[in-house]
């Protein structure tokens, strides 16, 4: 029934007089076909949250459980494959889009999907699909640098999307985009949260995107404060 578990999750940044909580005793579960904001302002926590979930931070206390898997339970699992994990089961929406500049936008969508053991034709087939709903259809042969911040950033929408991950997470997906392109990948979200059953985590500061979600968590110092549902 769930994507996502996070029970007292906690990570502590430095030792001793110098150590910093940047998040504490998060305790959550984000069931499949949901759609999750996290609020908060900057330095609350958020981006780290996300990134423990992600298995790219190391927690320091607590337990992170991905689509039935314990990852972490005061401290990462032994005999888990934390890359493969991130390959297979997870996709990331960052700030940066961070394209391969020598591929194009289909190229670079295929590439997540050819890593994965999609045959090539399929992998075509699955890239234009993901950018035609992205309103990239015209861009599908566009190297990076003919391509605006807010087409870039949906390109890069695309790639995590590619492989039907069990959890997204996103970090500002919206902040590059105006508010028509915003709705539409917040649209898409949705569709895809409910379609491939997937559990999807949002970082923002984007309010106007807000009623789209299902969930809202507010951080604060690190905590998570409150919680509001929009079903």
């Amino acid at each position: 029934m769930y994507a996502v578990e996070v029970d007292n999750l906690t990570k502590i940044y430095g030792k001793g007089e110098t150590a910093v909580t940047a998040l504490q005793d998060a305790d959550f579960k984000v069931k499949r076909g949901e759609l999750v904001a996290i609020l908060g302002p900057s330095g609350s926590g958020k981006t780290t949250l996300l990134t423990c979930i992600g298995l790219i931070n190391e927690p320091t206390h607590g337990k992170v459980v991905i689509d039935g898997i314990t990852v972490a339970d005061e401290g990462w699992q032994g005999g888990i494959d934390l890359k493969r994990m991130r390959r297979e089961k997870l996709g990331f929406i960052f700030q940066a889009h961070n394209l391969i500049p020598f591929l194009t936008a289909q190229e670079n969508v295929m590439v997540a999907l050819e890593i994965n053991g999609l045959k090539r034709f399929e992998a075509k087939q699955r890239s234009v699909e993901l950018l035609d709903a992205l309103n990239l259809g015209h861009r599908v042969n566009n190297y990076p640098s003919a391509l605006s911040g807010g087409e870039s950033q949906r390109v890069a929408i695309a790639r995590a999307l590619a492989n039907r991950p069990r959890v997204i997470l996103a970090d500002e997906p919206t902040a590059a985009l105006d508010t028509e392109n915003g709705r539409n990948v917040m649209d898409l979200l949705k569709k895809l949260a409910v379609e491939n059953n997937s559990a999807i985590m949002v970082v923002t500061h984007d309010h106007r995107m807000v009623e789209n979600f299902d969930r809202i968590l507010e951080v604060s110092d690190g905590r998570i404060v409150a919680e509001k549902s929009n079903v």
